[in-house]
């Protein structure tokens, strides 16, 4: 009897340590669970517009325009399945390796590249060109999970959520039965929220 795969679509911002970890545990679950997994962008810049917000975070979501607008012209231009490559190349300079150049352009740049795709692409961070398709991408991903949540957001058979925020990714089955617990509670109407205090940074590993 053939296995129905299921789709889960996934939103992300790309500067987003968070969603950047759960990106990789989701290409985790697709070996080993029947998921297919269709990527879209989303932007904390959009998500926060007109908040007060401290001036950290504010010079934080200034520079994280360019790179989302270059990932959405990407999508526009060459199709969302660009977006994972792009993602994977961008991801391991930026978050991985810690290549935190001035608003992360140089590694969108490398990126681009190391994917074959155009690296005019670039010149979409400084312009408003695909800011309509950018937050049109944005409210799809964010409208059924509401705006008082970031990145990751996930939808799957009609639910929709953020998260979840873990780190290190589970790898293997591990990756699974995370992925078959957070089904369960995702897919229980009424069901809102577990949360816990983060006592570790993204991608750091667990105490000895």
């Amino acid at each position: 009897m053939a296995t129905t795969t299921t789709t889960a679509d996934f939103w992300f911002d790309p500067l987003c340590p968070w969603a950047w970890v759960t990106s990789r545990w989701m290409l985790e679950v697709e070996q080993v669970r029947p998921v297919r997994v269709r990527w879209h962008v989303m932007s904390l810049a959009v998500l926060n517009e007109g908040r007060n917000l401290p001036e950290s975070y504010r010079r934080f979501l200034d520079s994280a325009w360019g790179p989302v607008r270059v990932f959405e012209a990407a999508a526009v231009e060459h199709g969302e399945d660009v977006l994972l490559p792009l993602y994977t190349a961008f991801g391991t300079r930026y978050h991985v390796q810690g290549d935190e150049r001035p608003e992360a352009m140089a590694a969108i740049a490398e990126a681009l590249r190391e994917v074959g795709l155009p690296e005019q692409l670039i010149a979409a961070a400084d312009g408003d060109a695909y800011d309509a398709a950018l937050r049109a991408s944005h409210r799809a991903g964010m409208d059924p999970v509401g705006q008082d949540v970031g990145t990751p957001v996930i939808h799957v058979d009609g639910a929709a959520f953020f998260g979840p925020v873990v780190t290190p990714p589970p790898r293997g089955e591990a990756a699974g039965r995370l992925w078959d617990g957070v089904r369960l509670v995702a897919g229980t109407d009424g069901f809102f929220e577990i949360k816990r205090s983060r006592d570790r940074h993204p991608l750091e590993e667990p105490a000895a």
